[in-house]
């Protein structure tokens, strides 16, 4: 388990991490949400106690145990899906800031529930995230989120408890004295990328490896963002393409768990922007319906890639969270069918309105599922001018 030296430091990441995500500043008794699974009480403790010391007015939430989510699943009725405790929407209304810690206690206990029940408490939930979007827009809020390990997660992974938390303490430099500093270096690092693919003016991009052929359309008014502070950790550059310009075949070679159920294997084809075949070597009939949640559902919603110079994870970890910024040899991709991310909008968020997103080309969903391929790739950019520029190889941007 993480010493409380560590816990610490993993505190002083995040409070760096949401101050950085944020576009705007704090002020003195700003209310901050810190939601923890069980596990991570500790961590939310010395989050909580931080908080206060900055003159914030930290609320604490506890997610539901493995056993009341089984419950709530099998027992709820329809109404009860979608039940919402009064309150709920005015908090959210007046959020400044969100830190979120994820601890699992299993990976596996709603593996047998009907996704229809899955899919409609998603659904309901969406109009809460659509707020705290539109807050984050104005620079009124900020977020992040980080992993905090359990034994649960180390079986998953194959993993011994003791190897788990080694790669969490790796993969967010808490073995370092100063593990703010090292995230402030990459973060600068991540400037200049941003800066020089951001200066393409790219028509669409070419992704190639042994098992995908993918055309990815940017679309206009984008840009490329990432390593923000939204997620500690996070290596991954990423932006929100023009979903309908989507064609090709995308392969997932990493194993990914969603809502109690595991995909492997998972081949996507697309045409004309839309998932037209699900393929998988386990967990199809689940991932086909997930694709199905909504209209959104079977969109792209985030095209990343991760450079493996920055991240220093190289195992499987069975956390979404640390296996979209897997290094490894060859570093990695993601797309995610859903949802999109507006501050990838190049251009003035308080005008991005419904409309506008729409006639873009930016997705809208209550599914964000990011899927990985962590294969050896090319990929290429095809610009306006005609010219071609390969700009990731090997696991790396050839910045």
């Amino acid at each position: 388990m993480l010493s409380e030296q560590k816990m610490d430091r993993y505190s002083d990441v995040l409070i760096w991490a949401i101050k950085t995500a944020r576009k705007g500043s704090y002020r003195k008794n700003d209310i901050f949400l810190i939601r923890s699974q069980l596990a991570a009480l500790k961590l939310a403790e010395i989050l909580h106690a931080k908080l206060l010391d900055m003159g914030m007015n930290p609320v604490l939430r506890i997610g539901l145990t493995s056993g009341m989510e089984r419950n709530f699943y099998e027992k709820a009725n329809q109404r009860q899906l979608v039940f919402h405790p009064p309150g709920e929407k005015r908090l959210y209304e007046n959020l400044n800031g969100g830190i979120y810690l994820i601890a699992p206690e299993s990976l596996t206990h709603l593996k047998d529930v009907d996704p229809d029940k899955i899919g409609k408490t998603a659904i309901s939930m969406k109009p809460y995230r659509d707020i705290l979007n539109k807050r984050e827009e104005k620079g009124l809020f900020g977020w992040t989120l980080c992993l905090f390990p359990t034994q649960e997660l180390a079986k998953k992974a194959g993993l011994t408890i003791k190897q788990y938390t080694a790669q969490v303490i790796r993969a967010c430099y808490l073995d370092k004295a100063d593990p703010v500093q090292a995230w402030k270096s990459i973060y600068k690092d991540a400037i200049s990328i941003k800066r020089w693919l951001n200066g393409l003016n790219v028509k669409y991009l070419h992704i190639e490896s042994k098992n995908m052929d993918l055309k990815i359309l940017p679309g206009e008014k984008r840009r490329w963002v990432g390593i923000s502070g939204h997620n500690i950790p996070s290596f991954e550059i990423f932006h929100s393409p023009d979903y309908r310009g989507t064609e090709g075949v995308y392969y997932a070679d990493q194993s990914s768990y969603r809502s109690g159920n595991i995909v492997k294997g998972v081949r996507l084809t697309f045409k004309r922007g839309s998932v037209v075949k699900v393929e998988a070597k386990k967990g199809e009939a689940f991932i086909a319906k997930q694709a199905t949640m909504d209209k959104g559902a079977g969109r792209v919603g985030e095209f990343s890639l991760t450079d493996k110079r920055f991240s220093r994870i190289n195992r499987f970890m069975a956390s979404t969270l640390y296996d979209e910024n897997y290094g490894g040899p060859n570093g990695n991709c993601h797309l995610a069918l859903g949802s999109s991310y507006s501050d990838s909008y190049d251009g003035d968020h308080a005008r991005l309105t419904k409309d506008r997103k729409e006639k873009l080309g930016f997705n809208d969903s209550a599914l964000h599922w990011d899927l990985v391929n962590t294969e050896k790739k090319t990929v290429t950019a095809h610009l306006n001018s005609g010219k071609k520029i390969l700009i990731y190889d090997n696991g790396r941007f050839l910045y």
